[in-house]
Parts: C-alpha cells; structure tokens; sequence
C-alpha cells in the first residue's frame, strides 16, 4: 500500500502541457433554434473533439463518445486567436445529453442534444465534411 502512494502522487504531478485549440473556420452553432449572440468553436489534431466557447461558458464536445464536458473558463487560455486549454483539466463526469442525434446533411453534419438541466436547452452544431464524407474537424 506505501509503494502506491508516491506512484500516484508522480502522476498527477506529471500535468499534462496545454494543448493549442485553434478556431474552426466554418460552423454554425444554434441555441433552442437561435444562433447564440457570442460564440467561437475551436478544434485540435485530434478529430472528433470541438471546444465551444458560448458567452462565458466552454463545453468540450466529443463527437465519438457522445460526451459533453463544462470545462472551467479560468483553465482556458486566450494565445490570439487561438486558446490554450489541457486535457488534464477535463471533469471526471460529462454533462447529461439526452437526445443526442446526428445527421449527414449534405455538406455538413449536424450534431444536436439537448443540455441537461433544468431548462433543457438545445444544442445544435454543424461541421463541415470532406469529399469523403468524414468531418472536417
């Protein structure tokens, strides 16, 4: 049991480095059927994860999983027109997203879910696809 804990206290002190999140040249994003009044979306190497800025609020969508994630403002570093933001700072659970549906509509993908909570808002995003029919992003 002592050999577990400093193992485990490495670990965590091994923080992984932020990753830059660049924007999203092409996307529409609605709210409950509106285009929201501020909104910027922001994308990585790695295919299938979108950060969403809306107003003061970043959701972390993972399009493979079906996972939504409120990731903490004060984590999320502005780098330009880019931000910076760790995959070490992700909450350990994803925001309740029933009604989560996809659909190929020609040139895009349309992504929508309902927000958990007491309102239960509609999210809507679309992503462009490739020639080949796979997102963009």
């Amino acid at each position: 049991m002592l050999l577990f804990i400093p193992c485990s206290g490495a670990a965590q002190a091994q923080k992984e480095a932020p990753k830059t999140w660049h924007p999203v040249e092409f996307a529409i994003v609605k709210l409950n059927d509106m285009p929201p009044i501020s909104w910027n979306m922001y994308h990585t190497e790695k295919k299938g994860v979108l950060l969403l800025h809306l107003w003061k609020r970043y959701l972390l969508i993972n399009l493979l999983d079906e996972e939504v994630y409120d990731i903490d403002p004060q984590k999320v570093k502005n780098a330009g027109e880019s931000v910076e933001w760790s995959y070490s700072d992700l909450p350990l659970k994803a925001i309740d997203t029933p009604d989560w549906r996809e659909r190929d509509i020609g040139t895009m993908e349309r992504i929508r879910f309902k927000l958990g909570g007491a309102d239960h808002h509609y999210l809507e995003v679309q992503i462009p696809l490739q020639i080949n029919g796979k997102p963009l992003y």
